[in-house]
């Protein structure tokens, strides 16, 4: 179809099944960054995509005119010592990664400007996250952000006013008009926005599992492999990795909680656990694609050593004092991370073996306790949340409870309590967990 065609043309071609031409999805999507299209027009557009679908060279499309509807970053003026890289994950609860990930990369060789986002229902965000530290700025202004991935090798911000804003406002519109669930609508503007940092390779991790996004595992399965495909086909070397979200990741759940985990993590404090075991396998993925180690084996040999001598929490030192946070967290992680006023142990009714967990239920556990949003722009409190969360399969009784609650008030522990004991199932027999990594789709730029 004439990519010069009436926007109202062009989004009759897609209500009636028609594929749009390369052009024509370019001139729609400036029409919504610009404001050409009304919201009116955006929503008929999305309705239309929801019930039609898009092939796989508009969906490429739909993600580069995102890419390119507002700065796309640009680091050849760097002369960066090696890759830019990133990773994106579909949220889950106690999914700590990118605070890990990030200085382990950097510490690796990478670069990493994550650009990353804040709590969305269930989920937790990495910004919220971030921002339990004190003097911790996720907008900084573009000369700091440069000069930490170039010196640093990592900084972890918020997504800035220029970059993709076409998907800013077609988010919104879909927001309103029952049209998010559209698989081509979810791939690009997952895309748009990382393709738009300007990367070499990108790591892509979606949730499967009763914490996921996605409602099935075969429909997780499908994101991924779509992304890969998308990203791939855009001209970023990315792998997907279908990981499980059957319970928590990390067994706490909690912004300044999380901070806490991560720092266990890097520090040595902790050298096991399944989120030390996904972020392993996603930052091996990422060397790979960046041409940073020739083997799985190598990529794993060069992460544990960056791990093992401090340097990966050396980077994650410098990156917080580098955007405002106190340049002594790794040491006095207790003086500067909140700590709510109530702790309480969750104790099963009966001792026995965890069989199954709603994870969402346990995500909306910590929103209730304040530490995500009911609405957009809340505050929350990155004090409260969850610790100690037992695993599948482990055995709980009057001395290993369920979890323990963080609350600001003995009100909200109690409800808080009876939403952990209704949302992990105990009984008499054994349980054995899902693997953590489902699936690795690795997909090459052409």
């Amino acid at each position: 179809m004439d990519a010069r065609a009436l926007p109202q043309e062009l989004i009759r071609a897609k209500r009636d099944g028609r594929a749009l031409g390369r052009e024509a999805i370019r001139q729609l999507v400036a029409g919504i960054g610009d404001g050409r299209l009304s919201d009116a027009q955006v929503g008929a557009l999305a309705m239309a995509v929801f019930l039609r679908g898009m092939d796989a060279d508009e969906t490429v499309a739909l993600t580069e005119a995102i890419r390119d509807s507002g700065e796309v970053l640009d680091w050849s003026g760097l002369d960066l010592p090696g890759p830019v890289l990133d990773k994106h994950s579909t949220g889950g609860v106690g999914d700590l990664v990118s605070l890990v990930l990030g200085p382990w990369i950097a510490a690796c060789g990478g670069h990493v400007p994550m650009v990353s986002g804040r709590g969305l229902g269930h989920t937790g965000g990495t910004l919220d996250k971030l921002e339990a530290i004190p003097g911790y700025s996720v907008t900084p202004d573009t000369a700091t952000f440069r000069r930490l991935v170039r010196e640093v090798g990592v900084a972890i911000i918020g997504q800035t006013a220029d970059l993709a804003p076409a998907d800013r406002r077609l988010y919104a519109v879909r927001d309103v008009t029952a049209t998010v669930e559209s698989l081509p609508l979810i791939v690009s503007s997952i895309l748009g926005k990382k393709l738009a940092c300007g990367l070499d390779a990108l790591v892509m991790d979606v949730k499967s599992g009763s914490g996921a996004f996605m409602p099935t595992a075969e429909a997780s399965r499908e994101l991924a492999q779509t992304i890969a495909e998308v990203a791939s086909q855009a001209g970023t070397r990315t792998t997907a990795l279908v990981t499980d979200m059957s319970q928590p990741l990390a067994p706490c759940a909690g912004n300044a909680l999380e901070v806490h985990e991560a720092i266990h993590l890097l520090t040595g404090e902790k050298r096991h656990g399944r989120l030390l075991a996904v972020t392993r396998g996603l930052a091996a993925e990422l060397l790979l694609a960046g041409r940073l180690a020739d083997s799985r084996d190598a990529a794993v040999a060069r992460l544990d050593a960056a791990l093992a001598s401090g340097a990966a929490a050396e980077r994650f030192s410098r990156m917080v004092a580098g955007l405002g946070g106190p340049n002594d967290l790794l040491e006095r992680p207790g003086h500067y991370l909140p700590e709510a006023p109530v702790t309480r142990a969750v104790h099963a009714e009966d001792p026995g073996r965890v069989q199954a967990m709603d994870t969402r239920a346990l995500g909306l556990t910590v929103v209730a306790l304040g530490g995500g949003r009911r609405s957009p722009g809340e505050a929350i409190d990155p004090a409260v949340g969850l610790s100690r969360i037992a695993s599948l399969g482990e055995a709980v009784d009057a001395e290993r409870p369920l979890a323990l609650v963080h609350a600001a008030s003995a009100a909200d522990a109690d409800r808080a309590a009876r939403q952990v004991r209704e949302a992990i199932r105990v009984g008499d027999g054994p349980a054995t967990p899902p693997p953590l990594i489902h699936d690795i789709i690795r997909r090459e730029a052409p």
